[in-house]
């Protein structure tokens, strides 16, 4: 729920040291107390400033992280709505270096009166200040905006549901992949395509470590990047979850078995994985023979691999969707005059229609996000060139939207990908870990979110 791929926020020390806050917290207060800094957590929806002044819109204010390093292809997406809309100039602002600056900027400006027209809010942001009333229901303005969201695609602009209402819209959207190097694959006698199931790749990993000591068979994101979201996939095919609805199964049987599967597979002596400082190099570098890396790092790692890859599914096997979506959209906060809730509904339509959902998948790597992106000519023949960038595409199928614990609960990714990271890198007891995220995030969604859903 970050780099090429969507991250999170902030560094891996930071990151850790508020995962082991929270984790070392046992009264509500600690718990709350870690979660001062968190979006969408407080209790005001920021000042009114509904007033229409009578005057046109002429221009919007667009905050992102530019997810991908994409910041030169969005200047270009909005040039694109400049030729076609002269009327409405777009600013571009800076507004972090990844989704969790984004989101603490926003939390911050709420409440003042200085607040973007269109923001980027990843899958694990979105959801509070929705909870809070803090972005408008888009689905509320989407007919006055003239627009078709049937044309998303179905599954990710589900994402974005509470009830009947819809929040965002699908921007840089992403799955995690299976990105293998050929030639380690070769040199170990594996076949040309991903593992069918985790237990196949726990074999193939061990063949891989025999062949290349020096070379990491498998590399994961760290606990600060994404390593709650894509140990998902894992985690579903295995039988466990981080939750159903909003009944937590952190201790369940199933989820302890598959965090007990992880600690073998990360062992330093006898395991065939590893946690990375930064996966996209590692894997581009050659170090790691395979990883579990979003689609975000496609663009990156097609300018840097040297050497042949391939990208495959996601393991799948229980025929359930073992592959979280992920990435982030494009909201628009509350308090805004409704004419510019509108014309921000148009930019945001535009920037994200066939034609150009289609351009940003190309140049970033993001999937399309639009079911009409497979209809535009350039689009066919790019995937025809590029089967890696077409897995995303195929594997839409097979997707699952991610658990409400990981996406709803203020602060959850740190805490389970913090945890994660202990049970891996610091060898600590799988159920003393679990069970003590288990009690945190209980008291979280009993203190912060059940009051208002």
């Amino acid at each position: 729920m970050t780099h090429a791929t969507p991250r999170t926020g902030m560094d891996r020390r930071s990151f850790l040291s508020l995962a082991g806050l929270a984790l070392a917290g046992t009264a509500t207060g600690a718990v709350t107390g870690a979660l001062a800094g968190c979006a969408g957590t407080g209790a005001t929806a920021g000042r009114d400033n509904t007033a229409d002044d009578g005057l046109p819109v002429t221009s919007l204010t667009w905050w992102s992280n530019h997810p991908g390093s994409s910041k030169d292809h969005e200047l270009e997406l909005i040039r694109r709505w400049e030729a076609h809309r002269p009327d409405v100039r777009i600013n571009l602002v800076d507004a972090g270096k990844d989704y969790s600056e984004v989101a603490n900027k926003l939390n911050a400006a709420l409440t003042g009166t200085e607040v973007p027209d269109v923001v980027v809010l990843s899958d694990v942001w979105w959801y509070n200040f929705a909870l809070n009333n803090q972005i408008t229901p888009v689905s509320e303005i989407v007919d006055k905006a003239g627009i078709d969201p049937s044309t998303y695609v179905a599954s990710l602009y589900e994402d974005y549901r509470i009830g009947d209402r819809y929040f965002a819209f699908p921007y840089a959207r992403s799955t995690p992949l299976f990105y293998y190097n050929k030639e380690s694959w070769e040199r170990a006698g594996l076949p040309d395509r991903g593992p069918e199931s985790w237990e196949e790749m726990a074999r193939w990993g061990q063949a891989l470590r025999e062949q290349n000591p020096r070379q990491r068979p498998l590399g994961w994101y760290n606990a600060a990047h994404n390593l709650s979201w894509t140990f998902a996939g894992p985690l579903w095919t295995m039988g466990g979850a981080y939750s159903h609805g909003w009944e937590l199964r952190l201790t369940s049987p199933e989820t302890l078995a598959a965090v007990r599967w992880f600690q073998e597979a990360t062992d330093p002596e006898a395991g065939w994985s590893s946690i990375a400082t930064d996966l996209a190099v590692d894997f581009s570098s050659g170090r790691c023979a395979s990883g579990v890396l979003s689609t975000g790092d496609l663009s990156g790692i097609d300018k840097q691999a040297r050497f042949e890859y391939g990208t495959a599914p996601l393991p799948n096997p229980r025929g359930e969707g073992g592959c979280p979506t992920g990435g982030a959209g494009l909201a628009i906060p509350r308090n805004l005059p409704e004419k510019r809730k509108i014309a921000a509904a148009q930019f945001i339509d535009f920037i994200t229609n066939k034609e150009n959902t289609a351009y940003w998948s190309r140049n970033v790597g993001y999937m399309p996000v639009r079911t009409t992106a497979v209809e535009d000519p350039e689009q066919q023949e790019f995937m025809a060139r590029n089967p890696n960038f077409r897995t995303a595409v195929d594997q839409l199928a097979h997707t699952r939207s991610q658990d409400n614990v990981r996406v709803a609960l203020p602060g959850a990714d740190p805490r389970i990908g913090g945890s994660l990271e202990m049970v891996a890198t610091g060898r600590r007891d799988v159920e003393a870990v679990m069970g003590n995220l288990n009690n945190i995030m209980s008291r979280i969604y009993e203190n912060q979110v059940k009051p208002l859903i």
